[in-house]
């Protein structure tokens, strides 16, 4: 297998900038149409940094999105866009921000979104944040959902298209900023990592690369075989990029199966 056509979602959309510049555009949409606190500080490095919806309702429903880029591209600012069908629905939003590789190690970044993690949960009666809070991460923040899905503060994670195995990053053009080691693909892949958490919604698109969509369901079918609580969405129609298409959305498939989730029958 080619590994590097294997992770290349650029190539395999074929129309990147221009989902890119709508992505943008949406975004800043978002933003002007909803009172948002932006760039918090919960850390002193530039991009420990968050943004922050909160709905006037007590104890509402709070989703925490990471975006992806391979954990070397990329801005929270571009997926705003994400939080529209969530805010109609009644959810406080939180879209985190985290330093990115060469600059910052694997170990860098998942270490800042659990330091996002805890100051959200010291703020949380401020915050508005309830008992239901979903953490959501798209691609690399797929995979750094999955590595926080034990902190006390997330009661669902969901990664989207999530990355779960580093060894075959280490092996392709992704590593040349990353520059994985041995232990570093040991101690941060999700899938090496089978221990107890959050109850699990694992989603990937189902026009995604093949790579893409094993990832999300070998995580899925060794998480439930060691008994705990997984639901696997594959969603059909969507590349890597259209899965955020579909977040976004208020009669989106991620959005019925998380309120499916909170509110069961």
């Amino acid at each position: 297998m080619d590994l590097n056509q294997a992770y290349n979602n650029v190539a395999a959309v074929g129309n990147f900038p221009q989902i890119m510049q709508d992505f943008r555009q949406r975004s800043a949409q978002t933003y002007a149409r909803h009172a948002w606190r932006r760039d918090v500080a919960y850390g002193n490095a530039m991009r420990e940094r968050l943004d922050w919806y909160t709905q006037a309702n007590a104890g509402a429903p709070t989703l925490l999105f990471i975006h992806g880029g391979y954990w070397q591209a990329s801005d929270k600012d571009d997926y705003a866009f994400i939080a529209e069908g969530l805010i109609a629905a009644g959810f406080n939003v939180g879209l985190l921000e985290y330093t990115l590789a060469p600059e910052a190690s694997m170990g860098t970044i998942v270490d800042q979104i659990g330091k996002a993690l805890d100051y959200l949960m010291a703020h949380r009666e401020v915050l508005n944040i309830g008992a239901d809070v979903v953490l959501c991460g798209h691609s690399a923040g797929g995979h750094l959902t999955a590595m926080h899905r034990r902190h006390p503060l997330v009661s669902l994670a969901m990664p989207i298209s999530g990355l779960m195995d580093l060894e075959p990053i280490s092996r392709c053009w992704l590593n040349d900023k990353l520059q994985l080691s041995a232990e570093e693909i040991h101690r941060y892949s999700p899938q090496r990592l089978i221990d107890d958490g959050a109850p699990l919604l694992v989603t990937v698109g189902g026009n995604e690369l093949p790579e893409l969509i094993r990832h999300s369901r070998e995580y899925a079918d060794a998480c439930l075989e060691a008994g705990q609580v997984v639901s696997l969405i594959e969603i059909a129609g969507c590349h890597h990029f259209a899965v955020l298409d579909d977040l976004a959305k208020s009669d989106g498939e991620h959005l019925h199966a998380l309120l499916e989730h909170l509110n069961p029958l």
